[in-house]
């Protein structure tokens, strides 16, 4: 029986959600490995974690003093 192919969700201003377990091969040839049943991949750049998402695309909320 064939495997399914992966499912990738794609969201406007987070990152790409993998299927996983997944590999993920960087510019410099270095693999890396996620064993999660769902990775989720930087796409901002901005993450500590790179290239997996640690959240720090998301904004920061100012508070107003009153």
């Amino acid at each position: 029986m064939p495997e399914r192919p992966r499912r990738i969700t794609v969201d406007r201003d987070g990152p790409l959600l993998v299927e996983g377990p997944v590999e993920v091969e960087l510019e410099d040839g270095t693999v890396l490995t996620s064993r999660r049943f769902r990775a989720a991949i930087c796409t901002c750049r901005r993450s500590r974690t790179y290239p997996w998402c640690d959240t720090s695309h998301r904004r920061r909320a100012r508070r107003e003093t009153p």
